[in-house]
């Protein structure tokens, strides 16, 4: 927060002629005699850009990169679901669609089971309203309680060898929100408004990287919690563009 304050002092002082970022538009927003927006909110919105709609999809896409190099099968059934989307169409190079996007049943497995093996954000901050009894234990109404998404998904009672990748654990499972055993966006109120932003923008990647791509892993690619998760190697590949097309 203070290099975005830093950052936003900066710009004021030295206002560009046309607006090209968000801190442009935050700027022009701010100067505005009947804003609503402080430079408190602004700052607020400017972290939640940079974290919740950039750092948290970035690694759950490269989780997923290196996740499908590292198991073959996975791979070769989600290149088969993706190259039979592009066999259907009546032309082959157009964009993708929403009907298309929502067909995607093995996709949304390995995004599934990316961001359950991720656990990007580790904890989830909530009050209790009243006293909750919980295995013998009184949590007092007003207390603040953190749940711990990961306790939840690497939990063996809930998932079978849940450290292993899994996308078929997910087949024919429903997901709309949150369950007792699934809260890699949250939920409740609080629930992540960007669900479905972030699994979009993760099956576009997907259906890019395995119609067009070849990769292999160069270095890095281990991965440390502190406590969110990271590459503190990075994850290095070598990719290359696929020379046969898809008939």
């Amino acid at each position: 927060m203070k290099m975005l304050k830093t950052m936003l002092e900066e710009r004021r002082a030295k206002p560009r002629k046309e607006g090209t970022d968000f801190f442009d538009y935050v700027l022009e927003e701010l100067q505005k005699n009947d804003t609503i927006l402080t430079e408190a909110i602004a700052l607020d919105l400017m972290f939640v850009l940079l974290f919740a709609s950039f750092e948290t999809t970035s690694l759950a896409i490269t989780l997923a990169t290196k996740f499908l190099h590292d198991h073959p099968l996975a791979l070769k059934e989600l290149t088969e679901e993706h190259e039979a989307i592009i066999r259907s169409r009546e032309n082959p190079a157009s964009g993708l669609t929403w009907k298309e996007y929502k067909s995607m049943k093995f996709t949304f497995q390995v995004i599934n089971e990316t961001v359950r093996l991720a656990n990007i954000v580790p904890a989830i901050f909530r009050k209790t309203l009243r006293d909750i009894n919980f295995k013998g234990y009184t949590i007092p109404a007003g207390w603040a309680v953190m749940v711990c998404p990961p306790a939840v998904h690497l939990n063996p009672a809930k998932y079978q060898d849940p450290l292993d990748f899994n996308p078929w654990r997910w087949e024919g499972v429903e997901i709309n929100g949150a369950t007792r055993n699934f809260m890699a966006f949250g939920g409740g109120m609080r629930f992540c408004v960007g669900t479905d932003f972030t699994k979009v923008q993760m099956a576009v990647f997907l259906h890019s990287l395995v119609t067009k791509y070849r990769w292999q892993t160069i270095g890095g690619g281990n991965t440390v919690r502190t406590p969110g998760l990271q590459f503190p190697n990075g994850y290095h590949v070598r990719i290359s563009e696929k020379d046969e097309k898809i008939l």
